[in-house]
């Protein structure tokens, strides 16, 4: 008998320490390859369409409405550093009658927490301009056609590049700016530019929307520095080049935002008075009068032009911007 209760409880022993079966053991884990890194390539792009191109102040579409694209593959280094290159276009109506506006550009920008910054190269191509006024000072030159009607001259090429260098620090739901921009020969006018701009603008937290809609408020305040114009802009005070006018801009606005799209409603202006806007620009339109004469807008003579090119203006923009990151 004591051989039979040994016998069961070591039978009970050896069960216990024995392996369960299969069916009662836990499933493995099944083997999952893990996510392939996330492509260092993005590409954004986007269209709009304004009311009005203005451009540091001064009108590019003649306050002609102007519709824009552009596409922008980009590059991440790492989370800090993204190459990019881009090219955009945007409707214009020039003084030369140049056909659009488009936009080659590259550059790197970098990451550090709140700050961005962003440097690199702009090129402005304007390509089917006409020359308008050549040789005013001396023989007439056979590439151009006569002056504009009211006396301005223009140049069939108004293609040029300029070199810039941006910061942005972001506090809270305001974010802070800083711009600068260099061009050895701005508009082909022969003059160098620099142009040093601040901005500031506000997003509104989510808590602020306005149901389905996100929106901000932004500002910029500009100053364009410009040089003295080739001989082809000269006249009989400045015959090798009119001191072009530097100024002044600024602009304020408030847009609403709503998935890939803006919708941005900004007022625009400059410190120019007509006289120096016509001779900026040399709206062929501008009207003439004898109070518009200054030594850099000679006109005519005894009557020169008064563009409202570098005026007041309010322009309404409907924008969408997207990645092929985001679509995903």
């Amino acid at each position: 008998m004591k051989k039979v209760v040994f016998s069961v409880v070591a039978a009970l022993a050896v069960s216990a320490g024995a392996p369960a079966f299969a069916a009662d053991m836990p499933a493995k884990a099944p083997n999952v390859a893990p996510a392939p890194p996330p492509s260092p390539w993005d590409i954004a792009f986007g269209s709009a369409l304004m009311t009005d191109y203005i451009f540091r102040g001064v009108t590019q579409s003649a306050h002609h409405p102007s519709v824009a694209a552009y596409i922008e593959p980009r590059y991440n280094i790492n989370p800090n550093w993204q190459l990019y290159v881009g090219v955009a276009g945007e409707s214009i109506k020039f003084a030369n009658n140049a056909a659009a506006e488009v936009d080659f550009y590259g550059g790197v920008r970098a990451t550090f927490g709140p700050l961005v910054l962003d440097a690199g190269l702009w090129e402005y191509y304007y390509p089917g301009g006409n020359c308008y006024g050549g040789g005013v000072l001396g023989p007439p030159d056979p590439a151009c056609l006569a002056a504009l009607p009211n006396g301005n001259v223009a140049k069939s090429v108004a293609s040029f590049y300029e070199v810039y260098g941006k910061a942005t620090y972001t506090w809270t739901d305001w974010a802070f700016g800083a711009n600068f921009y260099w061009s050895p020969n701005f508009l082909n006018l022969g003059a160098d530019g620099e142009y040093l701009s601040g901005t500031i603008k506000f997003t509104a937290p989510e808590k602020m929307a306005l149901g389905p809609f996100g929106w901000y408020l932004s500002g910029e305040f500009g100053r364009q520095w410009l040089g003295t114009s080739d001989a082809f802009y000269g006249n009989n005070i400045y015959p090798n080049g009119i001191p072009e006018p530097s100024y002044n801009t600024w602009n304020v606005g408030l847009g609403f935002t709503w998935k890939v799209f803006t919708l941005d409603l900004r007022y625009s202006d400059t410190d120019l008075s007509k006289a120096e806007c016509n001779a900026f620009t040399s709206d062929p339109r501008a009207p003439l009068s004898a109070s518009f004469v200054t030594p850099i807008n000679q006109g005519l003579g005894t009557s020169a032009g008064g563009s409202n090119w570098c005026g007041a203006r309010f322009v309404a923009k409907l924008s969408a911007d997207l990645t092929l990151g985001s679509l995903k």
